[in-house]
């Protein structure tokens, strides 16, 4: 079987390779002998129920600095091909949004993965309030009096935008801190959303947990530990990836939202555990692939790839 794989993704001349997710996933559809174009969401154009897309047809090789060669750039209808990976970074924010509209033009006669109406559906600090037994104490609010009251009432928080990404904008609130009032305006002038509270979770200094999930199936995680005085244990801002193990309660995790991701189309999917609370699922473009591999784990660009290919078989 030879498959026609778009990818729709953030420019491939700037990804860290050793890292890459979307990259480890190009190298495996490579290697079973399918046909990669790589194109950027903002040349997406929708007319008359038909989408288009600009890029190139691209080779990958697993050589940092040398990655990958491209055709020169020409214009595809993408309901010719029979899958694209949806792996374009947040914020999901409007821009996001439409693009994921725009993609249910295609799908499913064209598989995307993930399904675009489910990706728009769950965004990731949203999606988790689905699961209320299994998540910390949070508040969506906007409120300053709301989100003054939750803070007197756990007395350390996280405060973060409702949208954000990569750890941006995350803050710790101790008990005492003085900074709530400025925090509030400064959070007030730049998003219009509400934003996301948290109590605490010490747990963090041993570490974040990423769990990855394919068909709604556990496969491998990665502990992610911050560095020294940091709250954010993202690894572009320090943190340490550690090989790991589940813990029963993070199986009793995964069973539980398992069958709805897999329902949902949600093939591709990671979440985040500290302690034993979840704290986002994460379904626009998650990360880990490489990690898990070099540490031992399960190759899961591979099976990845397999899910897409029994859809398309």
């Amino acid at each position: 079987m030879t498959l026609k794989i778009a990818v729709q993704m953030d420019p491939i001349e700037a990804i860290d390779v050793a890292g890459d997710s979307t990259f480890a996933l190009m190298l495996e559809a490579q290697a079973r002998g399918h046909q990669l174009f790589e194109y950027h969401a903002d040349t997406l154009a929708l007319r008359a129920g038909k989408l288009s897309a600009t890029g190139a047809d691209v080779k990958v090789r697993d050589e940092a600095g040398s990655h990958f060669e491209k055709s020169e750039n020409r214009n595809v209808q993408l309901d010719e091909y029979d899958a694209v990976l949806m792996r374009q970074d947040p914020p999901f924010d409007m821009n996001y949004i439409t693009y994921t509209h725009m993609l249910e033009a295609i799908h499913p006669k064209t598989l995307v993965v993930n399904d675009p109406a489910e990706v728009r559906n769950a965004p990731e600090k949203l999606y988790v309030l689905q699961y209320n037994e299994f998540i910390p104490p949070t508040l969506i609010s906007r409120d300053p009096q709301r989100l003054s009251d939750f803070r007197d009432e756990y007395g350390d928080i996280i405060l973060k935008p409702l949208y954000g990404n990569g750890g941006a904008g995350v803050f710790r609130l101790a008990h005492g801190d003085e900074n709530f009032a400025s925090l509030m305006e400064m959070f007030t002038q730049s998003f219009r959303e509400p934003f996301i509270a948290q109590q605490y979770l010490s747990d963090v200094k041993q570490g974040d947990k990423r769990i990855i999930l394919v068909d709604g199936e556990p496969v491998g995680a990665i502990n992610r530990v911050p560095a020294a005085g940091e709250t954010r244990s993202n690894m572009h801002v320090g943190g340490r990836p550690e090989p790991t193990e589940l813990t029963d309660r993070e199986r009793e995790i995964c069973a539980r939202i398992g069958p709805d991701l897999k329902k949902r189309g949600l093939i591709f999917v990671g979440i985040d555990v500290i302690g034993d609370y979840m704290t986002e699922i994460n379904v626009t473009s998650p990360t880990g692939i490489r990690e898990v591999k070099k540490f031992g784990g399960a190759d899961i660009a591979a099976l990845v790839m397999d899910a897409v290919e029994a859809r398309r078989g």
